[in-house]
C-alpha cells in the first residue's frame, strides 16, 4: 500500500530504454533540486528548446515541428507538478511561462530570503551526535539555496565555510588541511577528506 502511494508522486519519464523517476514538485519539497531534475529530463526527452519559447527554435523545423515540441515541454512540465504548484501555473499558456511563473514564485531574490540563507551559512555549525556525512548534505543545500538566488560564492570561501562548522573534535583536522599549503582549497577536496576521515 505504502509503494503504491509513493509511486503516485513520481512522474516516471522514458527515453529509449532509460527511465527517470522525478519527485512532483508539491511547493513543500526543494524547488531548487527538482528544477535541475525537471531540465535534465527535458534535456534527455529533446525537448529543452520547448522553454525558449517557438521564436528561437530553428528555422528549419516546420511549425508544426515547433509546436508539437512546446506542447510536449508544457506536458512534462505539467505531469510533474503537484496539484498545488500546478494549480499557480496552470492559466499559463506555454512551457516557457510556467517555467519562468515558477522561477518567480519558488527562487524568490528578497532580501530577507537572501540575508536568512546566508546567516543559515554563517552560523552552521556541526554536531557530534549526527553523522558527519548528513550534515554536509545540510551545508550544501543551504549553499544551493544560495546561488538559485543568483549568489555566486568562491568555491575556496565555500570550503572554509564547511571547515569552520565543523566540531571542535575536528581542530587538529582543520590545521592540517589549512597550513602548510601551496595551493587552493577546494570545497570537494574538504568534504572527500572529512568522508575519509569518518570511514
Amino acid at each position: 500500500m505504502a509503494s503504491s502511494v509513493g509511486n503516485k508522486k513520481k512522474r516516471r519519464s522514458t527515453t529509449g530504454s532509460t527511465k527517470f523517476d522525478i519527485e512532483k514538485f508539491s511547493r513543500s519539497n526543494d524547488f531548487g533540486l527538482w528544477r535541475i531534475k525537471m531540465q535534465a529530463i527535458l534535456v534527455h526527452q529533446g525537448l529543452d528548446d520547448g522553454l525558449k519559447g517557438e521564436s528561437s527554435l530553428l528555422a528549419t523545423m516546420s511549425d508544426k515541428e515547433k509546436k508539437d515540441l512546446i506542447e510536449k515541454a508544457k506536458s512534462t512540465i505539467i505531469l510533474c507538478l503537484g496539484d498545488k504548484a500546478l494549480r499557480e501555473v496552470a492559466r499559463e499558456p506555454i512551457a516557457t511561462t510556467i517555467w519562468l511563473k515558477l522561477e518567480s514564485l519558488y527562487t524568490t531574490k528578497l532580501v530577507a530570503n537572501r540575508l536568512f540563507l546566508k546567516q543559515q551559512l554563517y552560523f552552521f555549525k556541526m554536531t557530534e551526535e549526527r553523522m558527519l556525512s548528513d550534515q554536509i548534505d545540510d551545508i550544501n543545500k543551504i549553499l544551493d539555496d544560495i546561488e538559485n538566488l543568483d549568489v555566486k560564492m568562491e568555491d575556496e570561501d565555500k570550503a572554509l565555510m564547511l571547515l569552520h562548522g565543523l566540531p571542535s573534535s575536528y581542530e587538529h583536522f582543520k590545521d592540517a588541511i589549512l597550513f602548510g599549503r601551496d595551493q587552493t582549497i577546494t570545497l570537494e577536496e574538504v568534504q572527500s577528506s572529512i568522508q575519509t576521515k569518518e570511514m
